[in-house]
């Protein structure tokens, strides 16, 4: 019985949560009337024609067209990875990808929907795995079977040389994949387009991993703040924002100190 009442409980709060951030989206997808729209676009969403405005994203034309996104969307900036969709554009065969949350819809647009992206990665403790190229082919393998296509960089809406940084992997060069790959949001496009079924984004977290902890020295600016959260220099300020309201944490939020770019 408590386990159904917790059940119940955890949907009730991940509704809660939806609608919070339908709710934040509202300025973007309601709201337009036809009047003030200068120009529309038809797509195509799981067969169906929708009439949207043309300067939307494909993420919000579909909320614009009715749909209320419940999982397979994150940040709604392009940092997560979460929205990322294949595409098809009226007369063309070949399919396009992209992330949801920044590719602008176009006239003749076919969505295509994608159920989840290859994901397995095997369970490994970095503590106790070989610093050398054999231990990505352990875990692995199919780097054996990279073509040098660079299907997989095509496919990459971040513009990362992913066929590159793979190519780096096979050599060895840890330090070339660490920086390749640096920016990689993990949208799984790279696999779904891959032909040897390589797993890229998992394939570079092993090696960033494995470079950070043998070959990374630790940065002097992160052995400093270290000692000073082990001396308790923080723990004022974090008593005082957790007993803060939501308000005041909004308030404090907004007014912050942002770096100079």
């Amino acid at each position: 019985m408590a386990s159904s009442e917790e059940s119940a409980t955890k949907k009730l709060d991940l509704q809660k949560v939806m609608d919070r951030i339908a709710e934040a989206s509202k300025q973007v997808v309601s709201g337009v009337e036809a009047g003030t729209v200068e120009n529309w676009v038809t797509i195509y969403i799981m067969g169906r024609a929708y009439q949207v405005p043309a300067d939307l994203t494909i993420l919000t034309a579909m909320e614009y067209a009715g749909y209320k996104f419940v999982r397979g969307v994150g940040c709604r900036q392009g940092f997560c990875g979460a929205c990322a969709t294949l595409y098809r554009k009226e007369g063309e065969y070949k399919l396009q990808a992209g992330m949801a949350c920044q590719t602008r819809v176009e006239d003749g647009m076919y969505l295509v929907q994608i159920p989840f992206t290859p994901a397995e990665k095997p369970s490994y403790d970095i503590a106790e795995l070989d610093y050398d190229v054999n231990t990505l082919f352990e875990y692995y393998p199919e780097l054996a079977r990279c073509v040098s296509c660079n299907t997989c960089t095509k496919a990459c809406p971040q513009d990362l040389e992913v066929m590159d940084y793979v190519q780096a992997g096979i050599k060895g060069d840890f330090g070339d994949l660490a920086e390749e790959s640096f920016d990689c949001i993990q949208c799984g496009l790279c696999a779904i387009r891959c032909p040897s079924e390589i797993v890229q984004y998992n394939v570079a977290q092993l090696g960033r991993r494995l470079y950070g902890r043998y070959d990374s020295p630790e940065p002097e600016h992160l052995t400093n703040r270290l000692e000073e959260i082990d001396e308790g220099k923080f723990e004022q300020a974090l008593d005082e924002i957790t007993s803060l309201g939501r308000e005041e944490l909004e308030k404090m939020y907004a007014e912050r100190e942002r770096e100079q770019e």
